[in-house]
């Protein structure tokens, strides 16, 4: 009978290479004022985690150099191209520009289910935020919307969750494709 047991660090580095190998679609993320630091650092961490190119911050989101932001972060701000916030339509304008689809994760009346969206090619995921969700004129501006299908009796979850629910089926949805 064989035990199981977690794998060592080369281990896990050459598992992840093996994923990479099977990896092209480009990820990006725009933030709209997440302001709490350990959001930021999560959503950095977790950016590092699923290969996402770059994170645009808009509005007042706090930048992933905030002292608390760092301790979530763990150094992942150096592996994500990140800039300082500009102003939610801008940012974006500068996804598009860069060949992204920006799709909104936010609850609208025309918004699908997450894993109904289409999440393949360059895609560029936005959250906003952890009080207000995305602004009315940023959810014009993006190419479309999707929500995350939840069935308890929470009527949202916390926006680095939410991010990485995200990042995860736009990564699924690449993967099975194939």
């Amino acid at each position: 009978m064989s035990t199981r047991r977690q794998l060592r660090p080369t281990d896990v580095k050459r598992l992840n290479r093996t994923w990479r190998r099977s990896t092209e679609n480009r990820l990006a993320l725009i933030l709209e004022s997440v302001t709490g630091p350990f959001n930021v650092g999560s959503i950095f961490r977790t950016a590092a985690a699923f290969g996402v190119d770059h994170i645009w911050l808009a509005g007042n989101s706090t930048p992933p150099t905030n002292a608390k932001a760092q301790k979530t972060a763990l150094g992942t701000d150096r592996l994500v191209a990140w800039k300082d916030p500009v102003p939610a339509v801008q940012a974006v304008q500068a996804a598009k520009d860069d060949g992204f689809t920006v799709l909104a994760v936010e609850l609208t009346g025309d918004a699908v289910p997450l894993h109904e969206a289409r999440l393949t090619g360059s895609v560029c995921l936005v959250v906003g935020s952890e009080d207000h969700g995305c602004s009315p004129a940023l959810l014009d501006a993006v190419d479309g919307v999707c929500y995350i299908p939840q069935v308890g009796r929470v009527g949202s979850v916390n926006v680095a969750v939410a991010a990485a629910i995200a990042l995860a089926e736009a990564r699924r949805q690449e993967w099975t494709a194939q």
